[in-house]
């Protein structure tokens, strides 16, 4: 099953993701798919690895997480903005590509025993971008969020560190 999380920057979402897979495994799997960037960036991993005690495995995975070793276990995935940088990159700024190559991993990764929490960010509620690039990742951020949301049995926004609840299994 699918849980989805978004909510804007410093929400709470990673803090809520985490909680929510410590109360359904002892020994929870962290993706992070992030690409450190610069030493900022760094710092910020660090200071996210620093957050998870021992209990957590921690998988680094810029794309294909569908073919990580996260089958029958309870994953945070975190998250799918950088995830969607690393193929926007990937396949030089195509829309379609990088969209169709997410798909496909949510897709294998929704065919999969196991829980799996996916964590974004809704990128699409502030300012306009400046730029054509940036409007082009918001709306493909957009997009790819519509997705994993249907995708989901339960679907979580988090505003100001409380959960508002979009969907939930029954």
């Amino acid at each position: 099953m699918i849980i989805y999380i978004s909510g804007g920057a410093r929400s709470g979402k990673s803090g809520f993701a985490q909680e929510m897979a410590l109360k359904l495994s002892e020994k929870p799997v962290y993706v992070a798919t992030a690409k450190v960037w610069d030493e900022n960036f760094a710092e910020r991993v660090a200071r996210h690895k620093a957050d998870r005690g021992p209990e957590w495995s921690s998988i680094e995975a810029e794309r294909d997480i569908h073919l990580q070793p996260i089958a029958r276990r309870t994953v945070v995935i975190d998250c799918i903005t950088l995830w969607l940088t690393n193929l926007f990159i990937q396949y030089d700024e195509d829309m379609e590509r990088t969209l169709t190559a997410f798909k496909a991993d949510i897709d294998s990764i929704s065919a999969m025993e196991g829980t799996f929490i996916i964590i974004s960010n809704e990128i699409g509620m502030g300012v306009h971008a400046a730029t054509e690039m940036g409007r082009k990742f918001t709306d493909l951020q957009g997009w790819a969020n519509q997705y994993v949301a249907t995708k989901a049995g339960e679907a979580v926004f988090m505003v100001s560190g409380l959960p508002l609840w979009l969907k939930k299994s029954s």
